[in-house]
C-alpha cells in the first residue's frame, strides 16, 4: 500500500471560518474526512497533517525522505515566500501535487509566484477542497502500488 503525505500550510487550521467567499465553507477536518475517503478508495494511506510554522514542515518534508511514495502539499503562504520549504523539497524523489483551494493566479499578485510549483508533477488550483481528492487520483496513476 503506498503511503502518501498531505501537508497543509498556515492558517488553514480556520478553513470553514476564514473567507468562505473565497476557501469555501468545508474545514480541514472535513477535507482530511474526504481525503481518507479516497485514499481509502486507491488503496492509499494518508499521513495528512497541519502547521503554522515553516520549520515544522520543512521537518516534515525532510522526514519523508525513504517514507512516502507521494506528496500533496497545499502550503498556502508559504507557497510565496518560502525558499526553505522549496529547498527541502527539492530533496525528494517522489511526485509532488501543489494544491490551493483558491486561484491565486487570479488574486493579488504578490500570489501568483510559487516556490512550489517547479518542483511539482502538477498544480490543482482553484477547485476548493476536491482539489485535494482530484490530486490524490492524479497521483495514482504516478506512484507504484
Amino acid at each position: 500500500m503506498a503511503r502518501i503525505l498531505i501537508l497543509n500550510g498556515p492558517n488553514l487550521n480556520f478553513l470553514g471560518r476564514r473567507e468562505p467567499e473565497i476557501y469555501g465553507t468545508k474545514t480541514l477536518s472535513d477535507i482530511e474526512a474526504m481525503c481518507r475517503e479516497k485514499a481509502c478508495e486507491l488503496t492509499f494511506e494518508i499521513d495528512f497533517r497541519q502547521s503554522n510554522h515553516e520549520g515544522e514542515l520543512i521537518d516534515w518534508v525532510q522526514g519523508a525522505l525513504d517514507s512516502y511514495e507521494g506528496m500533496v502539499i497545499n502550503a498556502a503562504a508559504y507557497t510565496h515566500t518560502s525558499v526553505a520549504l522549496h529547498d527541502a523539497l527539492k530533496m525528494l524523489d517522489i511526485p509532488i501535487i501543489e494544491v490551493h483551494l483558491s486561484d491565486t493566479k487570479t488574486r493579488e499578485t504578490f500570489r501568483h509566484n510559487s516556490y512550489i510549483t517547479p518542483l511539482a508533477q502538477k498544480v490543482i488550483a482553484g477547485q476548493g477542497a476536491e482539489g485535494y481528492t482530484q490530486a490524490l487520483t492524479y497521483l495514482s496513476s504516478l506512484v507504484k502500488l
